[in-house]
């Protein structure tokens, strides 16, 4: 649980001294302290991150590729230890942690080769001229990062922003601060000095960050604070990417098997706890198939909480936050289940929770609970259901299970999200990527689109001069001057 010196715990214990202080998420032990960033440090770091611009920028597209490759080298062989210390931090079972490393050494390794090959399109003008684009990086690039998947999405922007030559500032999440310390211990001898750069500290230092002389800031993470970043952005002129908070829902069709569709809203609500930005949020299941997929839900639930497998929240923080909204259900009529109520003992843990009887008005229904909780409305129809799951103000994913390929079309064509998936809560081909809509964020992120957010383009015109001894009527004919205003 992170604190730092003007804050208070949960059991109301004034911190002294200045840090982030963390707490491990199972125990409820304090484990240490990681400096804050001061404003000089920021400063420090936005100048030698503009010093170094340009020569990463001259750098060629190929060195800059086998640079990502070498850190994607040292990454995989500082995996353990970072697991370790993601599970320290965040309860993230040591298993988890080591699969979301895999994913940023491939991600890197993939950033590795589309930067060289990244490039700009030519123009159909006169043939005596050339018309074309050029992909030139923005310049010093501000990355703020979740702790829910800290490794693998962090590496994710620091690939891309690095492979079209921009240097980073990497602020790691307030909840993993030693992790993303290490990360960057792990990752920044590969690069030229000033290139990749870490800050660590909470809110204040990001805030900071996004109101710095910068040229591009992604964030992902919550809403609040990425309406804060885009007003930031805004302001300064920096371009921003966000994907930010989702309150996902999952669609339940009358013509599948209950008991698969019980499975997978559980792998989407219960994985990791719940703290994936695309959690299964909220299930609309059709009344035909409603009591046996309430029946198998359930169990898939009670196996979780008597097999131990449901790791703990981050930090109480985030367990109060996730119960607040299972009270709130309670309170205007939904029934628990499963689950719900705060276990006995140390640490953060949470129960799957599966809750039925739940309507629109309640906060599990349209906030991001972000927590092993999976409340379930029954729906007259599949239309119904359709409309709910199209509510909102969040546009990050939804799923749809059904064998109805003209739901499935229409769904698609409705859902104002910027991910639909069919039959399968999670996966997706590698490279993929997605523009999160509404409170969700905006940009792309990760996949080759995510090159195209961390350049700017310019538009070359090259016209052929006149002959010599010529009037040039024809090169001038040829220039493209009759589309200027």
């Amino acid at each position: 649980m992170p604190t730092t010196a003007t804050e208070t715990t949960a059991g109301n214990e004034t911190v002294e001294g200045s840090g982030i202080i963390i707490q491990d998420p199972r125990t409820g032990e304090e484990l240490w302290t990681v400096p804050e960033a001061g404003p000089d440090a920021v400063n420090d770091a936005v100048a030698t991150a503009r010093t170094a611009a340009p020569g990463w920028a001259a750098t060629a597209p190929a060195e800059r590729g086998a640079a990502l490759r070498a850190a994607a080298k040292a990454l995989n062989g500082a995996a353990q230890e970072l697991a370790g210390l993601n599970a320290s931090e965040t309860g993230r079972p040591v298993e988890e942690a080591l699969a979301g490393i895999a994913a940023a050494v491939s991600t890197l390794e993939q950033y590795a080769e589309l930067g060289p090959v990244h490039r700009g399109h030519s123009l159909r003008g006169s043939r005596l001229a050339s018309d074309y684009t050029v992909a030139e990086p923005r310049g010093v690039a501000v990355l703020l990062t979740p702790w829910n998947d800290p490794v693998a999405v962090a590496c994710g922007l620091i690939g891309a922003a690095l492979a079209t030559g921009n240097t980073v500032i990497h602020k790691p999440s307030e909840r993993c601060p030693r992790l993303g310390e290490a990360l960057g211990e792990v990752l920044a001898p590969a690069f030229p000095a000033g290139v990749f750069l870490t800050v660590p500290g909470g809110a204040e230092v990001g805030a900071a960050l996004s109101q710095a002389d910068v040229d591009v800031i992604a964030h992902v993470g919550s809403s609040a604070a990425g309406a804060r970043i885009a007003q930031a952005g805004a302001l300064t002129g920096a371009h921003v990417i966000r994907e930010n908070g989702g309150n996902d829902p999952l669609l339940v069709d009358r013509d599948v098997d209950p008991v698969w569709a019980a499975e997978q809203a559980a792998i989407g609500a219960f994985s990791n706890s719940g703290q994936i930005c695309t959690s299964v949020e909220r299930i609309y299941v059709h009344k035909d198939i409603a009591a046996a997929f309430c029946t198998a839900l359930e169990a898939e639930a009670a196996l979780r909480n008597s097999n131990g497998t449901v790791a703990p929240l981050v930090d109480l923080r985030m367990r109060d936050a996730v119960h607040s909204h299972v009270t709130d259900a309670l309170a205007q009529g939904a029934r628990a289940v499963e689950g719900g109520a705060l276990p006995d003992g140390p640490g953060s843990f949470y129960p799957a929770t599966v809750l039925l009887g739940c309507t629109g008005g309640m906060q599990v229904m349209t906030e991001e609970t972000f927590g092993p909780v999976a409340p379930v409305q029954v729906v007259e129809t599949f239309d119904d259901g359709l409309r709910l799951a199209c509510s909102g103000r969040y546009g990050l994913a939804a799923t749809v299970l059904s064998s109805n390929i003209a739901h499935i079309q229409q769904a698609v064509a409705a859902l104002p999200v910027g991910t639909v998936k069919v039959n399968a809560v999670f996966g997706g081909a590698p490279g993929g990527a997605a523009q999160p809509r509404g409170e969700s964020g905006a940009g792309f992120g990760y996949g080759p689109e995510l090159l195209d957010e961390f350049s700017q383009v310019k538009v070359v015109h090259i016209a052929a001069p006149p002959a010599p001894g010529g009037n040039g009527a024809e090169s001038v004919a040829g220039s493209g001057e009759q589309d200027l205003p």
